[in-house]
């Protein structure tokens, strides 16, 4: 059990942090191979801010986020027919830390929105 009392499962050889995650994958899955969704990516990392350094040399670390998952999505036809394919960022989350709220702010900020499930 970890910290927030989920219990690890494990799907097709891929442990996850909680069934929740784990029936999230098989949802997913199961979405891609109908074609509804496409390019599905476990723990997608995005970068916040790259790494520097300050004026007195001191090096600062970059901060990233890593998600549960990314995969496009199709949208509806549009008034000509046309489909596109658009990105989608998820989360799967029994507990929202502070730490994960403004990391998701920032993201947001960024143009990059989280899908929390």
């Amino acid at each position: 059990m970890t910290k927030y009392r989920n219990n690890k499962t494990t799907v097709r050889g891929i442990t996850f942090d909680s069934q929740k995650e784990a029936n999230e994958f098989v949802k997913l899955m199961a979405l891609q191979d109908a074609g509804k969704i496409r390019n599905l990516k476990l723990q997608p990392e995005f970068t916040i801010q790259e790494a520097f350094r300050t004026t007195t040399g001191e090096r600062v670390r970059a901060i990233r986020y890593r998600a549960d998952f990314s995969y496009e999505r199709q949208t509806s036809p549009d008034c000509n027919g046309f489909t596109y394919w658009l990105p989608v960022v998820e989360d799967v989350k029994g507990y929202r830390t502070k730490e994960y709220a403004m990391k998701k702010n920032l993201l947001s900020g960024k143009g990059i929105e989280v899908l929390e499930v």
